[in-house]
C-alpha cells in the first residue's frame, strides 16, 4: 500500500520511542497500587529528566484510564482550577510590558500568561503511545463539557495543543484498497458515518472496482487508526441519488477514454477526540490532486452530500418571519408524511431544502454543518436533489434530500475568499428559481 506523504517527520522518531519505551517499562509501577491521579500529576510536574518524565507521564495516563467517571471529572476540574497561569507572575509581566512594550517583554508576557496545563499536556506527550491516550482523554472531556460548561476553556486548550500535533505536515494520505490491512478495513466499516457499510462484501464493492476508491489521512503516532476518510465514485455524470452509486454495478473505464467526474459521496471523521480539528479541507484537495494524476480526463469534482439539519428544522414548531416560507413548511407538514409521499412533492422539498441551506446563523455562515464545510472549502451549491436517499437515516436527517456541491478548480480560491470574508453562499443559476426572495 503506497503512502502519499505530506511532509512526514523523520520516522526515526518511532524507533526512538521504542527505545524510550524499553527504558521506562521496567520503571513503571507494577504490582503495587496505582497512584492517585493528583499524586501522579504532582510527580509528573516535578520530574526533570527525560526518562523520569516519560515514566511519570505514563503513570498519569494509566491512572486516568483506570479511574472511574467521577475521578475523571475531578481530574478535569483540577486542571481547570489549579493549572492556570500564576496571577502575580502575569501581572508583573504585564507591568513590565506596559512600561517597556518591547518584543522581549511581549514574548515574556506571552510565556507567563500560558496556563500550566499546556506544559502538563506537553509532558504527558513525552511518553510512548501517549497520542492515542490524549485523544481519548479529550473525547471524555467533550462529553463532560456538555454537562459542565465551566470546562470549556480547558477544552479550548486541549484543542489548541492537539491542533499543533495534528497539523498538515504530520498527515499521511493512504489509498484504502482490498490489500489494506484487516485492522484498518474493520475501522473503515465501523467509522463510516454517512452510509452504513453492512458487511465485508459491501465494503469490497466500495473500494475494489475500477470506478470506486477511498482515501484516508493517518498520523504517524496512531498506528492503523484513520483520522478521516472519503469515499469516491468515478462516473461520467453527476448523480442525483445515492442509489446510483451504492446500488450500481462496477463500471470499467469507457472505451473512448477515462471517467470525467469524481463524486465525493461520503466523508467520515473517525476520532471524536479530534473534534473541530479540521482535516477535511486538506483531504479533499489532496485527493483531487491524486485523482487528476491518475485520471487526467476527470474535469468535474462534485459531492453527493446530506443536509443533516433539514429534518429537525422542518419539525421545529416556530413562526417563520417569511410568510412564503412559513406557508411552504405548512404545506410540507400536511402533504409529506413518509418517504413514500416524498417523490410526489419533489419540487416542494427542493425549494424548502435550498432555502434552508441559505439560512445563516451568528457569524454570518450557514446553519447547516455540511454546507459550512464545503462552502468554506471553496465549493458552490450546484444542485438540490429530492428523493435521493430514502434510507431510515437519510429520511430522518434530510427527508431524502441530497445536495451536489461543485468544486470548480478555477473558482475554489475565489469562492473561499467570498465565503470567508462576506459569508456569501455561491450557487448555480439553475437554483435561482427555488430561491424565496425577501
Amino acid at each position: 500500500m503506497a503512502y502519499l506523504r505530506l511532509g512526514i517527520p523523520d520516522m526515526a522518531l518511532g524507533r526512538f520511542q521504542d527505545f524510550l519505551w524499553g527504558l521506562i517499562a521496567p520503571l513503571r509501577n507494577r504490582g503495587g497500587e496505582r497512584l492517585l491521579l493528583d499524586e501522579a500529576l504532582q510527580t509528573l510536574m516535578g520530574s526533570r529528566g527525560e526518562v523520569s518524565t516519560a515514566v511519570a507521564a505514563r503513570e498519569v495516563l494509566d491512572s486516568y484510564n483506570e479511574a472511574p467517571a467521577e475521578d475523571k471529572l475531578a481530574f478535569f476540574r483540577n486542571l481547570e482550577q489549579n493549572f492556570n497561569a500564576d496571577f502575580e507572575t502575569v501581572r508583573a509581566a504585564w507591568r513590565a510590558y506596559e512600561h517597556d512594550p518591547s518584543s522581549t517583554n511581549l514574548s515574556k508576557l506571552s510565556r507567563d500568561a500560558e496556563p500550566r496545563r499546556f506544559a502538563l499536556l506537553r509532558r504527558l506527550h513525552q511518553t510512548p503511545n501517549s497520542t492515542h491516550d490524549l485523544v481519548a482523554m479529550r473525547a471524555d472531556l467533550l462529553r463532560l463539557v456538555k454537562l459542565h460548561p465551566e470546562l470549556e476553556a480547558l477544552d479550548e486548550d486541549f484543542e489548541q495543543v492537539l491542533s499543533s500535533w495534528f497539523s498538515r505536515d504530520f498527515l499521511m494520505l493512504r489509498e484504502i484498497d482490498w490489500s489494506t490491512s484487516a485492522a484498518i478495513l474493520e475501522r473503515i466499516i465501523r467509522y463510516e458515518a454517512v452510509h452504513e457499510i453492512r458487511d465485508w462484501e459491501d465494503l469490497r464493492s466500495r473500494i475494489e472496482p475500477e470506478n470506486r476508491c477511498c482515501y484516508a489521512f493517518f498520523h504517524p503516532s496512531l498506528t492503523d487508526e484513520p483520522l478521516i476518510f472519503v469515499e469516491v465514485a468515478l462516473t461520467n455524470e453527476i448523480p442525483g441519488g445515492i442509489g446510483e452509486i451504492l446500488n450500481s454495478e462496477p463500471t470499467a473505464a469507457p472505451a473512448n477514454g477515462d471517467f470525467t467526474t469524481a463524486v465525493f459521496y461520503s466523508i467520515s471523521n473517525c476520532q471524536p477526540g479530534l473534534k473541530r480539528i479540521s482535516f477535511g479541507n486538506f483531504l479533499i484537495k489532496q485527493v483531487v490532486q491524486e485523482l487528476q494524476a491518475a485520471h487526467p480526463s476527470i474535469e468535474t469534482f462534485v459531492t453527493l452530500s446530506p443536509v443533516p439539519g433539514f429534518g429537525k428544522w422542518l419539525e421545529r414548531e416556530e413562526e417563520e418571519s417569511d410568510e412564503v416560507l412559513y406557508a411552504l413548511k405548512s404545506e410540507f407538514e400536511e402533504k409529506v408524511r413518509d418517504p413514500a409521499s416524498a417523490g410526489k412533492h419533489g419540487e416542494l422539498l427542493r425549494k424548502l431544502a435550498f432555502n434552508f441551506l441559505l439560512r445563516k446563523r451568528k457569524g454570518n455562515f450557514p446553519v447547516d454543518s455540511v454546507a459550512r464545510f464545503h462552502l468554506g472549502n471553496g465549493a458552490s451549491l450546484y444542485r438540490v436533489n429530492a428523493d435521493a436517499n430514502l434510507s431510515d437515516n437519510g429520511w430522518r436527517q434530510s427527508r431524502g434530500v441530497m445536495v451536489n456541491y461543485l468544486y470548480d478548480q478555477k473558482r475554489i480560491e475565489a469562492n473561499h475568499e467570498q465565503y470567508s470574508n462576506d459569508g456569501r453562499i455561491l450557487f448555480s443559476d439553475r437554483l435561482k428559481p427555488l430561491q424565496i426572495k425577501n
